[in-house]
């Protein structure tokens, strides 16, 4: 019923604010779902998401580095782009700072908000880390073109 999106749509659409959802798996085999902000980066077809380094999900990740993410809209006619990823973990600051800049300014607007700052120093000083989400594929739909 919906038909999928072309290349530029698909960057276009994860350029806009809404949440990834990703998905890892714990130690007992359980999913752990967590809806995150992140920056799709197009010359190199990667995600990337900042987060704290003892999050659950990086827990995960170190254990199995596969992941299954999810982008999509809420409201009808809806959007997604979703698929299985592998991720790295990077902890060095000098590559993190620029990822959380673009992070913190598709979401926030500017590096002067507080917020801002916070993500900014949390990477600075090794408590956050970046994920790099390398998609082994993904399947997109648009309901708007019905």
């Amino acid at each position: 019923m919906s038909a999928p999106m072309g290349e530029d749509e698909v960057v276009k659409f994860l350029g806009n604010k809404t949440n990834i959802q990703i998905a890892t798996v714990d130690e007992d085999g359980n999913p752990n779902i967590q809806p995150v902000w992140f920056y799709y980066e197009k010359s190199n077809e990667k995600l990337y998401i900042s987060t704290q380094n003892r999050t659950k999900k990086v827990t995960n990740i170190h254990k199995k580095p596969d992941v299954y993410f999810s982008v999509d809209e809420d409201t009808f006619p809806y959007r997604c782009v979703k698929g299985r990823a592998t991720v790295e973990i990077c902890e060095d600051p000098v590559r993190n700072v620029p990822v959380v800049e673009k992070i913190a300014t598709k979401y926030i607007g500017s590096l002067d908000d507080p917020f801002s700052k916070t993500l900014v120093d949390m990477a600075k000083n090794k408590t956050s880390v970046v994920l790099e989400l390398s998609p082994k594929f993904f399947s997109t739909w648009d309901f708007s073109k019905i």
